[in-house]
């Protein structure tokens, strides 16, 4: 025992006092072994760096909220009841407003709650090999609200095209489009480097979207967040049991109200109840990755090919010179077929009509879009730090695009006088459509040349496809076939029933033109594949078509058909 303030003697053991080491003293390294290098210092571990989706597309910070999770369900819920999946309808109007509100939903609840979060911004990197400038940090990569919202305008414009036209092509055309525009609404993407990865991330964000939402669901259920989903589940339940319950009494009641309420709800027989299922299945999983989109878009701005010196001077501008001079003495050349007539060229040439009328416009389509890529290309290779530089870019580049625009207008000549001899058909419109659209590309390839800036033309570009498919459904592109041959057919006799019986119910309106038996002839197989639509699958330009067939109907028989004149 020790009293204050003494010093506490060492603890003894069986052994004897507890010996006490030495405290280590500062001195001259020993030195190494004979024969034995010293040993050098450990290497630190560092940590693996962050991969190009961890920098570029961390996902949502947190999991999927009750909000989003409800109005995802419920849209797909609509899709999957409303959607005919075998011809254009009123029904893929509704299920991409559905689809629409629910992404939009998700957009807004992301608004609400945009701080950045701790630990989940991308970091700041060195340019990849891909030439990307490094992820911002805290950046969520979301686009522009108003790039977001025509974006989203023109997926919705491109959907609507099955409301109001029947024919299946153009629609399916139209879908595709739809497709891009909607990934481009959900992901931004400004650069063509950044359009191309947002339309690979879909079908990774329906994956990755999966246990964000089963999270939400977990994590929702077990804090009791809002009115929790095993009320929505059980409201739900009873509201489908109240409907169906008076619903079948109104309609035993009604037999107008019946044909209403068996037009508005899905068919209940098995492969019915499959195939809703499937649609539900696809579209909810769509739905889930567009929002996991929305919810944290990825960060692909600064996306581009990685830099390279400038050419020199001489590289690029003598094959430039070349190749102004080989388009000018072709232009010379199609100068003298716009205003001499293709007469002028049949007499010199000593060519057929059908050999004038088909020659070159493959070829020529071909020029157009390689004349594209040459101007891409050099407008990056080509040096613009001095002022005689860019006057070179912008008077050899400038002088490429002026002459590629009378190719243009030459290759869309070709195919006029193409169809004026044989007819129009949906592939000579498609292509003439095309043709058009790239005389507006090298307009604004024109502009961006004497701007030397081009951030604004690769948006414009998909926007002004868009707006040319959009143009084309506008114009009722089997309706307007259909017009140009039967104006043909009076003028020259000549006519082409066989195709022409192949379009689809919007051409119904002009065949009906047609004198008899041409007439029943051309109509007899739409009207044969002409079905009775439910409120869902209604169709404008089957509507038509109906209503026409109906005063008017099909009157000549298989007979009267086998010996028409076919041109």
């Amino acid at each position: 025992m020790t009293s204050p303030g003494s010093t506490p003697l060492p603890a003894t053991g069986p052994t004897g006092p507890a010996q006490v080491a030495p405290a280590a003293r500062p001195g001259p390294a020993a030195p190494p072994a004979a024969g034995r290098p010293p040993a050098a210092p450990a290497a630190p571990i560092l940590p693996r760096p962050p991969s190009m989706i961890a920098r570029r597309w961390p996902g949502p910070s947190g999991d999927a909220g009750p909000t989003v999770l409800v109005a995802s369900a419920a849209a797909a819920v609509v899709g999957a009841s409303v959607l005919t999946m075998v011809r254009p309808s009123l029904g893929w109007l509704v299920a991409a407003l559905a689809g629409t509100a629910a992404l939009s939903t998700a957009a807004v609840v992301r608004s609400g709650a945009s701080s950045p979060v701790a630990g989940r911004t991308a970091p700041t990197e060195p340019g990849t090999a891909t030439g990307a400038e490094p992820a911002r940090p805290g950046a969520t990569g979301a686009p522009g609200r108003v790039a977001q919202v025509a974006w989203a305008a023109a997926t919705v414009a491109l959907i609507a095209v099955g409301t109001f036209r029947a024919a299946g092509w153009l629609f399916a055309l139209c879908l595709i489009a739809a497709v891009g525009t909607l990934t481009l609404a959900v992901t931004g993407g400004r650069s063509p480097f950044g359009m191309l990865a947002a339309m690979t991330l879909p079908p990774a964000a329906t994956v990755r979207a999966l246990p964000w939402a089963v999270r939400g669901v977990r994590t929702n259920r077990s804090a009791g967040a809002g009115i929790g989903f095993g009320r929505i589940v059980t409201s739900l339940a009873v509201s489908a049991v109240l409907l169906t319950l008076f619903g079948l009494l109104f309609s035993s009641a009604d037999a107008v109200f019946a044909n209403l309420v068996g037009g508005l709800l899905p068919d209940i027989a098995p492969a019915g109840v499959i195939g809703w299922l499937l649609r539900l299945i696809l579209i909810g999983g769509g739905l889930l990755g567009g929002a996991y989109l929305v919810t944290r878009p990825p960060d692909l701005e600064g996306l581009r090919p990685a830099s390279s010196r400038p050419a020199h001077r001489l590289e690029w501008t003598l094959p430039l010179v070349l190749l102004d001079a080989l388009f000018a003495a072709f232009v010379l050349v199609q100068l003298t077929v716009l205003f001499g007539g293709a007469g002028h060229v049949l007499r010199t040439a000593g060519l057929t009509y059908a050999q004038y009328a088909r020659g070159g416009f493959w070829q020529l389509l071909a020029v157009t879009a390689l004349t594209l890529l040459v101007i891409a290309i050099a407008a990056r290779r080509a040096p613009k730090a001095t002022r005689r530089d860019r006057l070179l870019v912008r008077g050899l580049l400038g002088t490429l695009t002026v002459l590629s625009l009378v190719i243009v207008a030459s290759a869309l000549y070709r195919m006029q006088v193409y169809a004026d001899a044989y007819g129009a058909t949906r592939l000579r419109l498609v292509v003439s459509t095309i043709e058009i659209w790239l005389g507006l590309l090298f307009v604004l390839v024109g502009v961006a040349v004497a701007r030397l800036r081009a951030e604004w033309l690769p948006r414009l570009v998909v926007g002004t496809a868009v707006l040319a498919l959009l143009g084309l459904a506008l114009l009722n592109p089997d309706r307007l076939i259909a017009e140009r041959n039967v104006d043909r057919y009076l003028e020259t006799g000549r006519l082409d029933v066989s195709y022409l019986s192949g379009l689809s119910a919007d051409a119904v309106p002009a065949l009906d033109r047609l004198p008899e038996p041409m007439r029943s002839c051309a109509l007899g197989q739409i009207a044969a594949e002409l079905p009775r639509d439910g409120f869902w699958a209604t169709n404008l330009g089957r509507e038509r078509a109906r209503r026409v067939l109906d005063t008017t109907p099909v009157s000549a028989s298989v007979t009267d058909c086998l010996g028409l004149q076919r041109w």
